[in-house]
């Protein structure tokens, strides 16, 4: 080989691996704030639109990403609503390493150890609450320490630090709120096949946050983010709890 060669091979191969890094940029970037445009992607990660759709090109293509019409919460605006992406189901398994089979298996076995039905759904809920009840320790001290006012954000900080990487922002519409959303689910997979897991947790927050909540998408249901909104009325907060309850783990009709 010539020396030629050997020069122009290396710079290549460096190029090569700044071409990954940066798709895995964009795929985190994803994973993080959940489905989004290019433009808020290229503002995020500092690179040009052009740039962000050659990289999404080729997520797409390995079936990491796709394309989706954005979802839009309370009154449309004029316009045709703007194109996101999402992870795929394979692009949310590389970052994630839960066992998801053996954790389904283990909730198959624990509804069919009662006898399956109702009696099965009643024990698989059952575990769900104590399982959510572990976790909320550490939420509760974290959402306790603030005001009221900034207890939605002091639980998504909780719940990042737990791997759902999770935001608190206003929520959109005519309702006074804000909106949890949580970009990642690490138990997303066995939520598909156990919802009882979404409603513990919707069941958590409510607790915790002293007010109703509606869980408006789950990822487990197929949505890109799990999103609850919290209402800043105080008349929710006399509302039963019990309704967040009844919509946990799916989209409201």
């Amino acid at each position: 080989m010539k020396n030629g060669e050997r020069q122009n091979e290396a710079p290549q191969g460096e190029l090569a691996t700044g071409e990954r890094s940066t798709r895995n940029r964009v795929a985190r970037s994803i994973l993080d704030h959940g489905p989004s445009t290019v433009a808020d992607l290229a503002q995020r990660l500092g690179l040009t639109q052009a740039a962000v759709r050659r990289h999404l090109d080729t997520l797409v293509a390995d079936d990491v990403v796709e394309a989706r019409e954005q979802r839009v919460y309370g009154a449309r605006t004029r316009g045709r609503p703007a194109k996101v992406f999402a992870l795929t189901d394979c692009g949310r398994d590389a970052f994630d390493q839960s066992y998801d089979t053996l954790a389904a298996d283990a909730l198959r076995w624990i509804a069919q150890s009662v006898g399956g039905g109702k009696q099965g759904e009643a024990a698989v809920a059952a575990f769900a609450r104590a399982r959510m009840e572990t976790q909320a320790q550490a939420y509760r001290e974290a959402v306790e320490a603030v005001a009221p006012e900034g207890r939605a954000e002091a639980l998504a900080r909780a719940l990042t630090a737990d791997g759902y990487a999770a935001t608190a922002k206003s929520a959109p519409g005519p309702h006074s709120g804000e909106q949890l959303c949580q970009h990642h689910c690490p138990v997303a997979h066995v939520a598909e096949q156990f919802p009882q897991l979404c409603e513990a947790e919707t069941e958590v927050f409510s607790r915790l946050l002293g007010t109703h909540v509606q869980r408006l998408a789950t990822i487990a249901h197929g949505d890109g983010v799990c999103t609850t909104f919290i209402p800043r009325s105080a008349s929710a907060t006399q509302t039963d709890t019990s309704v967040s309850a009844s919509t946990a783990g799916r989209n409201p009709a």
